[in-house]
């Protein structure tokens, strides 16, 4: 089972990649997660994790399995009967930034779960980005035009 979601930010993607990239400070600007912290430290790299407690779900602990600083992130969830997998993509564009995200679910319980929560997962996704541009163009204003 596949979700994802694109959007267009109008901010530079490293202003995008610095607000997307300080995972603890979600909460602050998405309803789609309750809390989130950095169980071997704050900072996105490859082999940390992160518990997450979103509405209506248990907390589950994520490890950062990919990273290329600038453009892209995956975490994965590893459950018995089931993985499930999240890339973050940051690109530049024409007059700002384009974000995806992708959510995979696999394996036998995962893909059930997948299709049985899918109308959640994407209203999820939906708010992550639309809270990440939110944030992230409201700091270029704060900034200025060059931020």
């Amino acid at each position: 089972m596949i979700s994802s979601s694109s959007i267009s930010i109008d901010a530079p993607a490293d202003l995008v990649w610095e607000v997307f990239t300080d995972v603890e400070h979600w909460p602050d600007w998405t309803a789609s997660v309750t809390t989130l912290r950095g169980l071997d430290g704050a900072q996105l790299a490859v082999g940390r994790r992160f518990e997450i407690k979103q509405p209506r779900m248990p907390k589950l602990v994520w490890t950062v399995t990919e990273l290329e600083p600038g453009k892209s992130w995956t975490w994965v969830q590893r459950s018995p009967g089931g993985l499930t997998s999240a890339r973050h993509d940051v690109a530049p564009a024409a007059g700002g930034t384009v974000v995806r995200q992708e959510l995979t679910q696999g394996g036998v319980i995962g893909s059930l779960v997948g299709v049985l929560m899918r109308q959640m997962t994407q209203r999820y996704l939906t708010m992550e980005a639309h809270g990440l541009k939110a944030h992230s163009e409201s700091l270029r204003k704060l900034r200025g035009s060059n931020a």
